[in-house]
């Protein structure tokens, strides 16, 4: 198609992770097989890399934005625009799970970290018994030094005994098959359980040097 040299590409196709060291595919296709195509980066340069027509241009491309062009009749054609983003990621998914504390009050604040390592850029879910009513918070942290590290932060603010059960995390890795998940089991008690029980008064005088011992009964 004259008019169409270019394979009209989805939104999807424009955005490429790549793991840093792999090769990948900027996937400008003609519409004539027998087309010259010129790759070229954001400055304009033209960029080395094998063509197939079926695919686009293969090869190692360091992150950023590239363009394919090409020629119909002395007119010149641009593609759609391609941005090539980098990601750190290693084959094994890291991940550890902590709980400021298990056992909770009515009313407190539940708070669950989920921490995935040494990876960019993961999907992760959350599973806990409030997520049909959607009483948590997430927030996410991306920390890059010393080390990569995604810490994901479940808040359930004014906890009730119904938020008792398993909280769970799974992430899931971005570009391979590859999925971890930890569980942690919070406790959620109507009201405390412990009583003390002080044998002495609320103020007490003690004189300089002398020994008193204070006694407090625990049920």
């Amino acid at each position: 198609d004259p008019d169409m040299p270019f394979v009209p590409s989805i939104p999807e196709d424009q955005f490429i992770l790549v793991e840093e060291g792999d090769p990948t595919v900027i996937p400008c296709r003609t519409s004539d097989p027998d087309a010259q195509v010129t790759l070229v980066n954001s400055l304009d340069k033209s960029v080395y890399a094998l063509y197939d027509t079926k695919q686009g241009f293969i090869g190692n491309f360091p992150a950023g934005s590239y363009t394919c062009k090409t020629m119909v009749k002395g007119v010149e054609f641009k593609s759609d625009e391609f941005l090539i983003y980098i990601i750190r990621a290693t084959s094994q998914l890291p991940v550890e799970i902590e709980a400021l504390k298990t056992v909770y009050k009515t009313g407190e604040t539940i708070v669950v970290t989920c921490v995935v390592f040494d990876n960019e850029v993961v999907n992760l879910q959350w599973n806990y018994p409030g997520k049909v009513k959607e009483k948590g918070l997430i927030k996410l942290d991306d920390i890059k030094v010393p080390s990569q590290k995604l810490v994901y932060t479940l808040t359930i603010p004014e906890a009730s005994v119904k938020d008792t059960g398993d909280y769970e995390c799974t992430a899931r890795h971005a570009t391979k098959e590859v999925k971890e998940n930890k569980k942690v089991v919070i406790t959620v008690h109507d009201k405390g359980f412990v009583h003390l029980e002080p044998q002495f008064s609320p103020l007490e005088a003690v004189k300089l040097r002398e020994v008193k011992n204070f006694v407090v009964d625990v049920e």
